[in-house]
């Protein structure tokens, strides 16, 4: 029982910092703007529910399709960082937009699509949180005393995920409350804020993984 409960803290606060969904909740509210209250209710649900999967996912097969493959994390890193990047540069200067491009940039797609990009993927599960999970992933021990014991680490770490499912759905459903409090001005400064520290965060992933990949080939 104890394994269980570390793997369940191992899990939960490796990807709570990487996540960040309170740091999300604000640019989520902001691309679900042109949607009514319970139909953001409703993406703030899909965006959790494709989160846990593409973690699970992530973390029970992503080493072994990254091998079969033959792709490296530091690849991985590179790539998705530069769409992180991407992205938060796209929201830093969304508001510059002119009024025709910005309104038929905000009119609400289809919910299927909004749902996965770029709601669940850049904004809530980035390449950095898939790196961490495949990374638990590929260190999960193979052998254990007893078939019950590694079914108990093995729930653990998934009900990591699922708290981290469940943090990210209370923080975008109540995303309103926190905008409400924060004014029209203080959710501008901290939309940009969030939008600026996610382009450092892509830049980060794409030197961790540059850095890493020169250090393999010395």
């Amino acid at each position: 029982m104890n394994g269980a409960v570390n793997a369940f803290l191992l899990v939960y606060a490796a990807l709570f910092p990487i996540v960040n969904p309170v740091g999300s909740a604000p640019i989520f509210l902001r691309l679900t703007m042109p949607y009514a209250v319970d139909a953001r209710a409703s993406l703030a649900l899909g965006v959790a529910r494709n989160s846990f999967l593409l973690l699970l996912g992530s973390l029970l097969v992503g080493s072994h399709v990254l091998e079969f493959f033959g792709i490296t994390l530091p690849v991985v890193r590179i790539a998705g960082g530069l769409v992180v990047a991407a992205f938060g540069w796209q929201l830093l200067h969304a508001g510059e937009e002119p009024d025709d491009k910005r309104s038929a940039a905000t009119s609400p797609p289809a919910a299927s699509t909004e749902t996965f990009y770029p709601l669940t993927m850049p904004l809530t599960v980035g390449p950095g949180s898939i790196s961490v999970a495949v990374t638990l992933g590929s260190q999960r021990p193979v052998a254990a005393d007893s078939v019950a014991d590694l079914a108990l680490l093995g729930g653990g770490a998934i009900a990591g995920i699922a708290a981290i499912s469940v943090t990210i759905y209370v923080c975008y459903r109540f995303a309103g409350n926190l905008v409400a409090a924060l004014g029209e001005r203080g959710t501008s400064v901290v939309m940009r804020l969030s939008a600026f520290i996610l382009f450092c965060i892509g830049i980060q992933i794409v030197w961790n993984g540059y850095s890493t990949l020169v250090h393999s080939a010395n």
